[in-house]
């Protein structure tokens, strides 16, 4: 029993290493497809043109900024209903961890106001400076 016991103390703890080195293997796996394709297709392309524009469709990148009104306003829904499950459920760790969270969304929301992230935001803002 005290070999069953330590073997499942062991693969417990190791599971806190795996899962990481796991995801970043698969993570590789993926990348490198991606290089092999990008690769051979650029072998069979004489236009430059025409593999930039591969090779842009293989950019995931998102290239819009980080609306920070949407993600606050989640971030505060989601604290709201931390602390509200925190306070019928659990106790006050979680009504803790709910006000925090709260506190963040809150944050998040003033930024996305006060700094402007699309560009007709920026041009907005800086039409309305020039006109002062």
């Amino acid at each position: 029993m005290e070999t069953f016991e330590f073997i499942l103390g062991a693969l417990a703890i190791s599971t806190g290493i795996i899962i990481p080195v796991s995801v970043f293997f698969w993570l590789y796996k993926d990348a490198k497809n991606k290089r092999e394709t990008v690769i051979e297709i650029s072998r069979n392309i004489e236009n430059p043109d025409q593999l930039e524009k591969l090779i842009n469709i293989f950019d995931e990148r998102k290239k819009d900024p980080i609306d920070y009104r949407r993600s606050g306003v989640v971030t505060l829904f989601v604290g709201i209903g931390l602390f509200l499950f925190g306070t019928i459920f659990i106790g006050p760790i979680l009504k803790g961890v709910g006000a925090l969270i709260t506190a963040i969304g809150l944050g998040q929301i003033i930024a996305g106001y006060l700094y402007p992230n699309t560009s007709e935001e920026i041009t907005n803002a800086v039409e309305d400076f020039e006109k002062n």
